[in-house]
C-alpha cells in the first residue's frame, strides 16, 4: 500500500529556495507581488513603502464592520480580526496595532448605534478589541496614549446606548486600565 505523502511545509520551501541565486529569488517576490492584492499590502507594510500604510487595513476594517446596507453587504467580525492580525504579520508595531484596534472600535461602535444593530456577538467582539487596544495603549509611550484613550472614551460612551451591558464592561476596562494616569 503506497504511503501519503505529506503536504508541502515550509521546511520544503525553504529547502527548495536554497537553490535560487538573487535574481530568482527577486523573480519569485515579483510574482508573489502580482499574484494578489493581498501580497502587495504585505510587501508595503514590511518595507514601509508608501504615505500611509494602515489605510488598506482601515478600507477592510471598514468594508467589514460598516458595510453597505443598501448593496446588502454584510458584515464579518472574522475578516476585520483578520486584517489587524494581517498588519501584526506583516510589521506588527505597536502604535499601528493601536490605531487600527482603536478603529475598529470606533467602526463598530458607529455602526452599531447608526443602524441600530443588536447582535450580541458583534457586541462581545467589540468589548475584547476594546480591551486588546487598552492593553496595545498601555505599552505605548506617554505622548502617545492620551488621544487613543480620548478615543476609546468616545466608544465607551457611544456604547452604553447598546444595552447588553457593552457599554458597562468598557467602563470596568477602563478602570483596570487606568486610563486616566
Amino acid at each position: 500500500m503506497p504511503t501519503k505523502k505529506a503536504a508541502p511545509s515550509w521546511s520544503d520551501v525553504k529547502v527548495r529556495l536554497t537553490d535560487f541565486d538573487r535574481a530568482g529569488l527577486l523573480g519569485l517576490l515579483q510574482d508573489l507581488y502580482a499574484a494578489n492584492k493581498d501580497n502587495q499590502t504585505f510587501l508595503h507594510t514590511r518595507l514601509s513603502l508608501g504615505d500611509d500604510v494602515l489605510k488598506p487595513y482601515k478600507a477592510s476594517i471598514d468594508r467589514w464592520l460598516w458595510p453597505n446596507v443598501i448593496k446588502n453587504q454584510d458584515t464579518s467580525v472574522a475578516k476585520a480580526k483578520k486584517t489587524i492580525t494581517d498588519y501584526k504579520k506583516a510589521i506588527g508595531q505597536a502604535e499601528g496595532l493601536a490605531e487600527l484596534m482603536v478603529f475598529y472600535c470606533e467602526r463598530a461602535a458607529g455602526f452599531s448605534m447608526e443602524v441600530g444593530l443588536q447582535d450580541e456577538g458583534y457586541f462581545d467582539a467589540l468589548v475584547r478589541m476594546f480591551e486588546q487596544a487598552l492593553k496595545i495603549i498601555a505599552g505605548l509611550a506617554d505622548a502617545l496614549r492620551p488621544p487613543l484613550w480620548d478615543r476609546l472614551d468616545a466608544v465607551r460612551r457611544t456604547s452604553h446606548n447598546f444595552g447588553y451591558g457593552v457599554g458597562d464592561d468598557m467602563d470596568d476596562l477602563l478602570a483596570e486600565y487606568d486610563a486616566d494616569d
